[in-house]
């Protein structure tokens, strides 16, 4: 079943990567407190995520914090090396925290995750953005299959 508006966030343990390498993050810890946008995608340097998903986010960073976000940040079922990797590639700074599902743990808990074996890619997360205030979801966003649009930084910046 899948996460609706009005759900919490479920206490799951995910990855970033620092400075220091990867470090684990709650997600507890990530939205307690806090307005935070989200937003999910099948794959660190695919290509719809790293032309458009992302670069959106990052581009609207400033806005996305003048309507009240504390957080953005980007989820995806990948290692945290990647998710590093990839953020540096797409200069996200500290506009958006890369956050590393590796085991699809979140996506499943949300009933978000995705069968990508046809392309090789084994369990991944559906294309989706919620905003959540202190760890309750306010506004979800999930994409049909192969679609583009309602998970978007101009969708989600508009629902603010």
């Amino acid at each position: 079943m899948s996460v609706s508006v009005g759900d919490k966030i479920p206490l799951v343990t995910l990855k970033t990567m620092t400075a220091e390498g990867p470090k684990e993050i709650s997600t507890a810890e990530i939205f307690a407190g806090k307005k935070v946008v989200l937003f999910g995608l099948p794959g660190a340097f695919t290509p719809t995520c790293s032309a458009k998903h992302l670069p959106g986010f990052i581009d609207k960073h400033d806005d996305l914090a003048a309507k009240g976000v504390d957080t953005i940040a980007c989820i995806s079922v990948n290692d945290a090396f990647v998710m590093g990797a990839w953020g540096k590639a797409q200069e996200a700074g500290d506009k958006v925290l890369l956050l590393a599902d590796g085991n699809a743990d979140f996506a499943k808990a949300m009933g978000l995750d995705a069968d990508f074996t046809a392309y090789g890619m084994g369990i991944r997360s559906k294309r989706f953005a919620l905003v959540a205030e202190d760890g309750v979801v306010k506004v979800l966003n999930v994409e049909a299959a192969g679609q583009f649009e309602v998970s978007s930084a101009d969708y989600v910046l508009n629902q603010l």
